[in-house]
Parts: structure tokens; C-alpha cells; sequence
């Protein structure tokens, strides 16, 4: 059980229910297959969460048995988003896709592309958006080795967290 902050224990760090460490997914991920589960990833900033997001992880979950959310880290997401993103800090992003209830289990890792962790889970399944085309998702070479496939969920046209962005600024300008 997951220990939140009381006044007889506030130096410890609050950790949100289903926000896991990498060691943690690993265990769930082993304990999954073993238990003859199929296993699906997909990863994201979740920056601004929209529709969506909501639909592609609705999709992700009827492709298996087990959704882990791989949510960028802040400096993850500021490399390939720039300046002034993420808007949200990545643990209540992480917490907030956690609460989904398409979601099994969700953590933060900081590396530009889910690759380096996607060649050690090895997941049966792991979806990406429609917006793009299969050469442009690197992960799929990793993917397809570990004896996963990539599939693409249906995107949905102008359902974006940089089209809500822009027409906050539009809004308030």
C-alpha cells in the first residue's frame, strides 16, 4: 500500500496510486505474461489530457488484457515540445492517466522515444496515434523484435493539447 503524506509523516514524498517505479512495471509486466495476459504499452506526454487521449487509451486497453501508460518526464517532453511545455508537472499528469479506468498501471521515464524500456518489457501490443505513419514511430523495429506488433489507433482530427493551447491563447489575447 502506497503511503501519503499525514502530519506524523509528511517528509515522506506522496506517490499517487497507480504510478509505479520501472522495477514495479517489470514485476507486473512478468507476473502478466506468466499469467497468460496480453500485454499493451503506449506512452505519451498527456500534457492537457482531451478526448483524445481518452479514446486511444479506450482503444489501447480492448487490444489486451494488461495497459501500462509510459508518461514523458518534464525534461522528456520540454526537449521535443520546447519552451513553456509541459504545462503540467509529469506526476500529476502520470497520476491523472492513472486514474483512467482503461489504465492498469502508468510511469514516468525520461528518455525522448519509449525504446529503451519497450527492448525490456517486450510487450505483446504497443499502440500508437493514427497521425502517424509506421516509418514515423521509431519504436516499432523494437517492438517487432521483442515478437510484439505496432498498432495505430484511430486518430481523431483536431483533438490536439497544442490545439487547445492555441485557442486558450486566441481566447485570452
Amino acid at each position: 500500500m502506497l503511503k501519503h503524506p499525514t502530519p506524523k509523516n509528511s517528509r515522506l514524498k506522496a506517490v499517487p496510486a497507480g504510478v509505479l517505479s520501472f522495477a514495479t512495471i517489470r514485476r507486473f509486466v512478468t507476473e502478466a505474461k506468466t499469467a497468460g495476459r496480453r500485454v499493451v504499452t503506449t506512452n505519451g506526454s498527456f500534457d492537457i489530457l482531451h478526448i483524445g487521449h481518452v479514446r486511444n487509451l479506450a482503444f489501447a486497453k480492448r487490444q489486451g488484457d494488461a495497459l501500462i501508460v509510459g508518461v514523458n518526464s518534464d525534461a522528456s517532453v520540454r526537449s521535443y515540445k520546447g519552451f513553456g511545455r509541459p504545462i503540467t508537472p509529469a506526476l500529476e499528469r502520470a497520476e491523472i492517466v492513472a486514474a483512467l479506468k482503461y489504465v492498469d498501471a502508468v510511469f514516468i521515464f525520461n528518455d525522448a522515444t519509449p525504446v529503451k524500456w519497450l527492448k525490456i518489457l517486450r510487450p505483446h501490443i504497443h499502440v500508437k496515434g493514427a497521425d502517424r505513419t509506421m516509418d514515423q514511430i521509431p519504436e516499432q523495429t523494437v517492438v517487432e523484435s521483442g515478437g510484439g506488433v505496432v498498432v495505430r489507433a484511430p486518430y481523431l482530427k483536431n483533438k490536439s493539447t497544442t490545439g487547445i493551447i492555441k485557442k486558450i491563447r486566441r481566447i485570452t489575447l
